[in-house]
């Protein structure tokens, strides 16, 4: 079993940098498909950003070039840098894993941690 749970999320002017956390547990990360994902009010989830294995990364258009995905291995953990934040980030964050490649790219994660919280004002 994979435990997931997120920190770093809060409210920041937009322009500004945020660094969300993803602690893992249960499982080593090196092994695992491993995403971001967000879903504001009224909104459909949408994907942010998955890591493979081979530390492929995938990127959504609306965030490529502003935000960048990265796991620490002595930590355990999957990190989200967000730079340049835009109101238009502003969502409920979450981490999310699966054992098989490629499935959080597919946004088919089977482990999702409880979200954390992003709001970018103007």
């Amino acid at each position: 079993q994979v435990q997931l749970v997120e920190s770093g999320g809060g409210s920041v002017q937009a322009g500004g940098s945020l660094r969300l956390s993803c602690a893992a547990s249960g499982y080593n990360i090196r092994y695992l498909s491993m995403g971001w994902f967000r879903q504001a009010p009224g909104k459909e989830r949408e994907g942010v950003a998955t890591i493979e294995w081979d530390e492929r990364t995938v990127y959504s258009d609306s965030v490529q070039g502003r935000f960048t995905i990265s796991k620490d291995y002595t930590k355990n953990t999957l990190y989200l840098q967000m730079d340049s934040l835009k109101p238009e980030d502003t969502a409920m964050y979450y981490c999310a894993a699966d054992r098989r490649y490629g499935y959080c790219e597919r946004s088919d994660c089977g482990y999702w941690g409880q979200g954390t919280q992003v709001t970018v004002s103007s």
